[in-house]
């Protein structure tokens, strides 16, 4: 059994680790992290990390990051999870970062005090980090959330149904229904459950979550499920169960309210809304293993959650935004004042029609002629194509944008991207929303 265990936990640790490779470079980032002890009960000796970033909101939010198999605090927090830090860099939200000691360095997600409230396993340990933080900084109790990946997506599944009461969103990248992994012979790996054979009907995944909490009959927190349909080592048929057991738990159908494709290879299905908070959303990646998260994923994530609102406000930023594909900026044609004007690219001329800050409270504007304007999703569409024009300053969800780490710049109400229609370099090409490719016509520098 232990070779067997150190077969798989191989497996989950060279994807993640090639994906750490891949897409973040090395850095002394993990130097920032503040390492926690004598932080309450924690029996199963986890070491607790805090990231508190410099420009802390007076009501931060928390989200608790945990790491995959073979992790660390530092491996994540300088890899899969640094989009994470450096949104709570921009947003003032505090990262706690649970780390697993045992052999492995796995998160107990199966034995039988794992999947209990306050049963004395993992779950009691990161828990009493939530209860520390809580106590020693001002947090906003209705914005603690939990994300990870692999292991740390299992376990982020587990802490949502045992403590629905505390955390109010999950996002899980290539994880298991909670319950899924249970054992009783003190091993750590459920070998059924991994290989997506444990199928359950949505009622029975919803009662075992409930076993965990018994009596609760308050709400559920969202859940956001990704899941790569190549995965062999959490398999694919496990993103399905997840799917039924978090939309029993919000009494919901399993017929999805909307479907779409944020990206080519992304497949999104949302449950009991349409909006990038829906109770439940999941997130299929064709021809995609165990190798989750990738570039651009998190911007979702973090929005989900609802961690890019009411934080600290960001520096403002002035200057061109550029289109990094096009080589030209984001203009206002002929500086226009007329509201509802669309948008297109030009050559960069460093006239006011081309000067956008970007506010504190998430908005791009242009002063035109003394008169400030947003930029703005017409008329509130989510859809792509949604026409983006200029309007008058109104503070609405359709005028706050994300600058994200990748260089899109994503609208908070709709979460499409700014794209310039049909990835032309031409002067004068329109810009609207449009689903997001990765693409370099959706690619922006503000300087």
């Amino acid at each position: 059994m232990r070779r067997i265990l150190r077969a798989v936990l191989a497996m989950l640790l060279l994807p993640l680790a090639a994906a750490y490779t891949l897409f973040v470079p090395q850095s002394a980032a993990a130097a920032s992290l503040t390492h926690v002890t004598g932080f309450g009960n924690n029996p199963t000796n986890l070491n607790m990390y805090l990231y508190v970033p410099d420009r802390l909101a007076a009501k931060p939010a928390v989200l608790v990051l945990v790491h995959y198999c073979g992790g660390s605090a530092g491996a994540i927090f300088g890899g899969n999870g640094h989009d994470y830090v450096s949104a709570a860099d921009r947003y003032g939200y505090i990262v706690v970062l649970p780390e697993a000691t045992r052999s492995g360095h796995c998160f107990d997600v199966s034995s039988p005090a794992a999947l209990k409230r306050n049963g004395g396993s993992d779950s009691t340990g990161i828990m009493s980090m939530v209860g520390y933080t809580r106590q020693h900084y001002n947090v906003d109790p209705a914005r603690i959330v939990v994300s990870g990946f692999s292991s740390g997506a299992m376990m982020a599944n587990v802490l949502a149904a045992e403590y629905p009461d505390v955390f109010s969103a999950a996002s899980a990248f290539s994880g298991v229904p909670a319950g899924c992994f249970a054992t009783r012979d003190g091993s750590q790996w459920n070998s059924q459950c991994s290989g997506g054979n444990v199928i359950k009907s949505a009622q029975q995944w919803g009662d075992l979550a409930r076993s965990m909490y018994p009596g609760y009959t308050g709400r559920y927190p969202r859940m956001q499920v990704w899941h790569g349909t190549t995965d062999t080592t959490l398999a694919y048929p496990n993103f399905g169960e997840e799917i039924k057991q978090w939309t029993n738990l919000h009494a919901l159908s399993q017929t999805p309210a909307v479907t779409d494709q944020p990206r080519s290879s992304w497949t999104r299905t949302r449950y009991g809304g349409t909006g990038p908070q829906s109770p439940v959303e999941g997130i299929g990646i064709a021809g995609t293993g165990h190798t989750l998260r990738q570039p651009g994923m998190l911007a979702y994530a973090v929005t989900f959650l609802g961690l890019d609102g009411g934080g600290a406000p960001p520096p403002s930023t002035s200057g061109a935004l550029r289109a990094v594909g096009a080589g030209k900026c984001l203009d206002v044609p002929n500086a226009s004042t007329t509201q509802g004007t669309q948008l297109q690219i030009r050559d960069c001329q460093g006239g006011a029609g081309q000067t956008w800050t970007r506010t504190g409270s998430g908005q791009l504007t242009a002063t035109v002629s003394g008169t400030t304007l947003c930029l703005d999703a017409y008329n509130h569409q989510t859809t792509a194509g949604t026409k983006v024009v200029t309007w008058p300053c109104n503070g609405g969800a359709n005028q706050r944008w994300n600058l994200n780490a990748d260089g899109t710049v994503s609208g908070v109400q709709s979460g499409l991207c700014l794209d310039v229609t049909g990835a032309s370099t031409a002067d004068g090409a329109p810009v609207q929303l449009w689903t997001c490719t990765g693409g370099t016509n959706q690619k922006w520098n503000l300087s």
